[in-house]
């Protein structure tokens, strides 16, 4: 299928969708390898070629079998990775920030490694570290692309105000948070402070971690899924965010898409709205989702669709993170 380009940044530009590398990590139970390898190689077939990865995600083992993919095709792969969570996304351990320049310098020595490559398209503070100036963190960051290292930098989850501030001290290509029809909070502050000073946005949790999806199933979620950790799958909550889930698929019927195409055709149609470069990355360990994921490319949602999905995230029961302070919304 022909994936259209979009233009985060000047001299950043990836496939209108991306790929988020976390689900072929053990973040959401066990993964085949060769299987997750596979699913890559068919994301770039189709077109889907913007790669996001990070350090955490099974603690090296997004990026090592990303680093597979890369060895015969690192020329049509835009890639990203992240540092400054310590203790791997899904395990069992305490996990915490760390933004210091030390270690953003010692992390991106590591990520080079794994990936197999010298330097990276674009390159996350996974979390702004409270104990440490964010001024001080990119810095260190604008040292990695003065290194030939790093060839953008991103924030995930930064405020408004720690987007201008870390901006001031380098470009920032690209800012990357949860937004989706159930998770709205950065368009108060965040998209509107990456409107104005340029920034591209790049939507993680698109499809709310597969709840905006006709597959979903709640009692597929085992004893290590990271989805335990989030209050929406919770018990209490889950009944009035499957309703939630039931209204996407309404309007997926009428649409002629799945409900997961209606979740990222949404978001697409919301950059256009707002006037931002935005480019989602929904994660899959399936080739037949990724080329469902694709096909929301093609899915034009009416106003009156638009409208009703945006009227979705006043109904959604829970918060979106278990410490708010984690995220964006917890320290507007």
């Amino acid at each position: 299928m022909f994936v259209p380009t979009v233009r985060l940044a000047p001299g950043l530009t990836v496939s209108a969708q991306g790929y988020g590398a976390m689900s072929v990590s053990p973040a959401y139970g066990p993964a085949d390898p060769d299987e997750a390898l596979a699913t890559l190689h068919h994301a770039v077939d189709q077109g889907i070629t913007f790669i996001d990865t990070a350090n955490v995600y099974g603690d090296g083992v997004s990026e090592t079998v990303v680093g597979k993919l890369l060895a015969d095709r690192r020329d049509e792969v835009q890639l990203a990775t992240k540092f400054g969570l310590v203790g791997a996304v899904g395990s069992s351990g305490n996990r915490r920030i760390d933004g210091r320049p030390e270690y953003a310098k010692q992390c991106i020595d590591e990520s080079l490694s794994r990936l197999g490559v010298d330097s990276v398209d674009l390159y996350y503070l996974h979390r702004v570290d409270p104990q440490v100036p964010i001024e001080e963190s990119v810095g260190a960051l604008a040292d990695l692309v003065q290194a030939g290292k790093v060839r953008h930098i991103g924030l995930s989850e930064a405020t408004g105000d720690e987007l201008r501030r870390a901006h001031a001290v380098h470009p920032i290509a690209a800012i990357q948070s949860e937004w989706s029809i159930v998770s709205r909070d950065v368009e108060k502050n965040v998209v509107p402070t990456a409107v104005e000073l340029g920034i591209g946005f790049v939507p993680y949790s698109p499809v709310s971690r597969g709840l905006l999806t006709d597959g979903f199933d709640p009692a597929e979620i085992g004893e290590k899924d990271l989805r335990r950790r989030f209050p929406r799958f919770d018990d209490e909550a889950l009944p009035a965010n499957l309703s939630v889930r039931s209204e996407v698929q309404a309007v997926a019927r009428e649409a002629g898409a799945t409900a997961a195409q209606v979740a990222l055709a949404w978001l697409d149609a919301k950059g256009r709205e707002f006037g931002l470069p935005s480019v989602a990355i929904p994660g899959t360990r399936y080739a037949a989702r990724v080329t469902e994921n694709a096909g929301a490319l093609d899915v034009t949602l009416t106003g009156e669709h638009v409208a009703r999905l945006d009227a979705l995230a006043a109904q959604v029961a829970g918060p979106r993170a278990a410490d708010p302070q984690w995220v964006s919304l917890g320290r507007e």
